[in-house]
């Protein structure tokens, strides 16, 4: 099932049932606040992690989603935080009569700290969070939190302050029946912690079930998603997770841009950005990973072509229908730092013709055409464009230019590139609605020197050996 299709799913399923995923009729509110993003006075994106709050009663299944979610994210940064981690600690009255302490009520959590610890998260700072100890009934110790891509937040009463719902973009309620929640709790408590079964079901008559009833039980209403059965529901949270990297993998200007395609991140380009971005990195390394990286990028480029359908007889004498690639074929590098995505092009399509452009940048904003040798029949061809890095999007548009003088279709030129500037993402889609920009990452935006930030310096310089400093 694609993506789309999920979403189609979550959208169409308002109201009712679907798979057993309920979603209530917030999911309009749940798209607009999902991947949020704030501008700094400098004019860089900065983006925000995105905010799942699971709630329900205790022993609902909440750690069971919230695990099984957490797995499936594997190629996203994700740390689970447990509202238990911010009870208040018992003051000596309290502890002399822990019995009688409600942990199932609003008061006995310490929102406040919470709030303060998830909008240091969202500013990209590091945070310690209490380790509750729960024979103690104090917060002695600390954990160091690091920001990260998905925050899951999870506790009974996440619902309760609506400070605390404004920070999610997306709010699951784990419904599961009322004796299933008991027994489950029943063994917990009576296994898992040795307490007798009399003072569990006394707990639970006198502070368990009436907070459930009278805090949790309301707070139904502010879900986005209902989960029925718990962790035993897999097909709502394959839903979930689809959804959330639909989401996640999604930058705000494809949502603009239909023409604009960048690859899905994994922790491996993250790891490969990371070390061509670091200006310590050898001209080796730097050689190594950016042609590992233009490879992806070449690769996802050409599936953006024509194919036309092919059978094939197997050696066991079978069958096969696939496809058959792109025949009209050629690549287009823009002089000089386009010409270290040939040799990744040249390994994908065996042959392929390839014909060169140099532009003179003069000023901030000038081109001049110095030179261009091509194919005589481009105009027949699909053209993938190469150029490592989109700033302006000036040098593009009179690359872009000259070909289309050139009599080629601008629906038939792919633009490959490792890094984009939201800037020129701008000025080549709009000028270009009908070429396909494909790249690895999209990064904040330019600096006073029209240099995309953070960037990764001089590329062509870089990766040639010619850089004097």
């Amino acid at each position: 099932m694609g993506s789309n299709s999920v979403v189609d799913v979550i959208q169409a399923s308002s109201k009712v049932h679907f798979s057993g995923l309920h979603v209530n009729g917030h999911v309009n509110g749940l798209e607009q606040k999902a991947v949020k993003e704030t501008v700094s006075a400098s004019g860089e994106i900065q983006r925000q992690p995105f905010v799942i709050g699971v709630a329900g009663g205790a022993a609902s299944g909440k750690t069971a989603v919230c695990d099984m979610i957490i797995q499936q994210l594997h190629d996203q940064r994700v740390v689970l935080i447990n509202q238990d981690s911010f009870y208040h600690s018992l003051t000596e009255e309290e502890l002399a009569r822990v019995h009688e302490y409600n942990f199932d009520h609003p008061d006995a959590f310490d929102t406040d700290h919470l709030l303060s610890c998830m909008e240091k998260l969202r500013q990209g700072e590091a945070v310690d969070i209490p380790k509750y100890d729960c024979k103690s009934y104090k917060s002695s110790v600390f954990r160091r939190v690091n920001p990260t891509d998905v925050i899951i937040l999870e506790g009974i009463l996440l619902f309760h302050d609506p400070r605390v719902r404004r920070l999610m973009n997306m709010k699951i309620f784990v419904c599961t029946d009322s004796d299933v929640r008991l027994a489950r709790r029943i063994r917990r408590d009576t296994v898992e912690n040795n307490r007798d079964i009399g003072t569990v079901l006394d707990q639970y008559s006198k502070f368990v079930k009436p907070a459930f009833d009278d805090f949790i039980l309301p707070t139904k209403k502010y879900a986005d998603i209902i989960i029925p059965r718990g962790g035993d529901n897999h097909v709502a949270i394959d839903l979930i997770v689809q959804h959330i990297c639909t989401k996640l993998g999604q930058h705000d200007l494809c949502k603009i841009y239909p023409n604009l395609y960048v690859i899905h991140s994994t922790f491996q380009i993250r790891g490969m950005h990371t070390l061509i971005r670091d200006s310590q990195t050898t001209k080796h390394d730097f050689v190594f990973y950016s042609d590992r990286l233009i490879r992806l990028v070449v690769e996802h480029g050409l599936g953006h072509l024509p194919f036309t359908e092919k059978q094939v007889i197997t050696p066991t004498g079978c069958v096969y229908s696939g496809v058959d690639f792109c025949k009209r074929l050629c690549g287009v590098s823009v002089i000089r730092s386009g010409e270290s995505m040939e040799n990744a092009l040249r390994a994908c399509c065996k042959g392929i013709k390839i014909g060169k452009i140099l532009i003179h940048r003069e000023g901030d904003n000038g081109q001049q055409l110095i030179y261009e040798k091509l194919p005589n029949d481009i105009s027949d061809r699909h053209v993938l464009l190469l150029d490592p890095i989109l700033g302006t999007g000036n040098s593009a548009v009179e690359a872009i230019n000259l070909l289309i003088s050139k009599g080629v279709p601008e629906g038939n030129i792919v633009f490959l590139n490792l890094i984009s500037a939201p800037q020129g993402v701008h000025v080549v889609c709009k000028k270009f609605p009908r070429i396909k920009i494909v790249t690895s990452e999209i990064d904040n935006g330019l600096n006073k020197e029209f240099r995309v930030i953070p960037g990764m310096g001089e590329f062509g310089d870089r990766y040639f050996g010619t850089d004097d400093d």
